[in-house]
């Protein structure tokens, strides 16, 4: 039987088919579907967690392969840097029941702030990387990577990217199979890593590495397809795509197995061909092993490092190269209608945007939706680094002491309970006077709507404790914490000014949902006056989707406002920054 899936939705089946039994995450694009497919679909066989950060989910993970179950962890690449504590010891100790890392990686930034290449993880950590380049392999591997890890005694690092996690194709499904493991068994040697112990598991990593290499010459997982013999290319993951179909004819080592790599393969097939490229994307991650080996291969001479790749960027290399024929296609990035990134209609991040800006303060920001408000016309947040990081930001501002104006912290409730709660600690025992804000919109909005320790559900939809946010800062040593409707801007402005004069750590929590999760809010919609409208634009300057210029305008020619009435929530925003009173409730009729 076959079923059509994405690459997410093939991995979540594959950790069904082939044993799995934990699984934990953090939401991260691209790699949200998978656990949320198992919840959805396994969860009788397979347990779906999201954790609190990435580093809680794969610890979690770790207990669980020790405690004898097939175990994943799941995140998108910067999540593993959240990670990277736990994960560079557990190469040491190993493993119990088979346990896999899945690093989506997002080539092109489609929603991230960086495009590291998390291939190199598994080269700092002496550990195995697998990188499936369709659906069905994305499905097929994770029985290969569970195998690898517990022949090898070793966590699997699973490597896609967008492409593979979003794009859809066929797949061959199956029974599910379980393997029996026994529960945990104590063994501090290979668990404890003191230092004595830690020394002797490098000996053993070391060997392991060895073994891993001749694993990587015999594996199908790399194979060649022989073609015409003047060109050679060696590639992997969704490259392999590109490369396949932007050079037919050409033969190719593909690489499955991406690390650590099948040398005597390469040597032999290299010794075949008249030319070897390398196609990867983003760092030479294949090529400079190559190049050490002393195989001469060309690569990212012609396939740049920089964004993701695509078949005309990969032909394009190859006519560079002289061996393709034709002209290099000029790539524009034409769209029909431009769509920039702009907070919902009736979000409530806006109003606090609105109130921060009215009291001319830096706003260090976070990961979130919130970070929008960076763009025109808010152009409110002044940094964006990663998640947690807002609150040192403005503490750091702060004891620098060169200048006056003061430094607000912006965060939301998934990211303070994710990353910030350290943070805040560390401000409040540092004796810092800043004012984080918290956007408490009760959901992870920004990858889709997921749940987490403050909304009293879990992933797989059970009740559960819901955090208190107000006395958690309490609990943090914050004397000040005060709760704001941020659909009110009088009262969000006056307590902000309050808590930003305090000279002291002050927290001020905002209290309206998301207004799409878990269901869209939808109130009594707004109009506009034209008869009183000035066209002065400050409704325009609150950057909601729903106003817009109509074609009246004023007597200097300004346009007009109009709201679309299918995308107002009844926020009200709009209605308070008015300064004529030309926006009304719509007559229903």
């Amino acid at each position: 039987m076959e079923m059509l899936l994405s690459g997410n939705e093939a991995i979540a089946r594959g950790v069904y088919e082939y044993g799995g039994e934990f699984t934990s995450a953090y939401p991260g694009t691209p790699s949200t579907e998978i656990l949320q497919t198992i919840a959805r679909f396994f969860k009788d066989d397979v347990y779906a967690e999201w954790a609190i950060n990435e580093k809680c989910a794969l610890e979690n993970t770790v207990g669980a392969s020790y405690g004898g179950a097939r175990s994943v962890a799941v995140m998108k690449h910067v999540g593993v840097n959240v990670a990277a504590d736990p994960l560079m010891t557990l190469s040491y100790t190993g493993v119990g029941a088979g346990l896999i890392l899945v690093s989506a990686d997002d080539p092109s930034l489609h929603s991230s702030q960086n495009e590291q290449d998390n291939r190199c993880y598994g080269k700092f950590a002496s550990i195995p990387v697998l990188e499936p380049s369709d659906s069905q392999e994305a499905k097929d591997f994770i029985e290969n990577a569970f195998e690898i890890s517990e022949k090898f005694d070793t966590p699997v690092l699973f490597r896609i990217t967008t492409r593979i996690s979003h794009s859809k194709g066929l797949v061959k499904i199956g029974e599910r199979k379980t393997v029996e493991h026994d529960g945990f068994e104590r063994n501090p040697k290979k668990y404890v890593m003191v230092p004595a112990h830690a020394a002797k598991r490098h000996e053993i990593i070391i060997e392991r590495l060895e073994n891993l290499k001749k694993f990587a010459e015999e594996t199908p997982l790399n194979r060649i397809e022989w073609g015409d013999k003047k060109v050679g290319i060696i590639t992997g993951s969704v490259a392999y795509q590109y490369a396949r179909e932007a050079m037919p004819d050409a033969s190719i080592l593909k690489l499955g197995f991406g690390y650590p790599l099948p040398m005597k393969k390469i040597e032999e097939f290299a010794s075949e061909v008249d030319r070897l490229f390398v196609v990867e994307e983003l760092e030479p991650f294949y090529e400079e092993q190559i190049l050490a080996a002393g195989i001469e291969v060309e690569g990212k001479k012609f396939f740049s490092n920089f964004l993701e790749l695509n078949v005309t960027r990969v032909r394009n290399g190859f006519i560079e190269a002289g061996v393709l024929d034709g002209k290099p296609v000029k790539i524009e990035n034409k769209q029909l209608l431009p769509r920039p990134p702009v907070l919902c209609a009736g979000c409530p991040h806006r109003g606090l945007m609105v109130a921060l800006k009215k009291l001319k303060v830096y706003t260090t920001g976070d990961i979130g939706c919130y970070t929008l408000g960076a763009l025109p016309p808010l152009e409110q947040i002044d940094t964006c680094l990663c998640m947690g990081a807002s609150i040192g930001h403005a503490f750091g501002i702060e004891k620098a002491g060169k200048t006056e104006k003061k430094a607000v912290a912006l965060l939301g409730d998934s990211t303070f309970l994710h990353s910030g709660i350290t943070a805040l600690a560390s401000t409040v025992y540092n004796k810092g006077t800043t004012t984080t804000v918290i956007a408490d919109n009760n959901i992870t909005a920004m990858t889709g709507g997921q749940d987490h320790p403050g909304t009293s559900r879990t992933l797989m939809g059970e009740e559960t404790h819901a955090i208190d946010l107000v006395q958690l800062c309490n609990a943090l040593g914050v004397e000040h914490v005060r709760v704001v409707d941020p659909y009110d801007l009088e009262e969000t402005t006056n307590v902000l000014k309050e808590e930003i004069d305090r000279d002291a750590t002050s927290v001020v929590i905002t209290n309206r949902p998301c207004m799409l999760f878990p269901r869209k809010i939808k109130d009594k919609p707004y109009t506009v006056n034209l008869e009183l409208c000035t066209a002065c634009g400050a409704c325009f300057r609150v950057g909601c989707p729903a106003i817009s210029g109509s074609e009246k305008k004023n007597d200097k020619g300004k346009p007009k406002s109009e709201i679309d009435p299918a995308m107002c929530t009844g926020c009200t925003i709009c209605v308070q920054v008015c300064p004529v009173d030309a926006i009304v409730e719509l007559e229903q009729e």
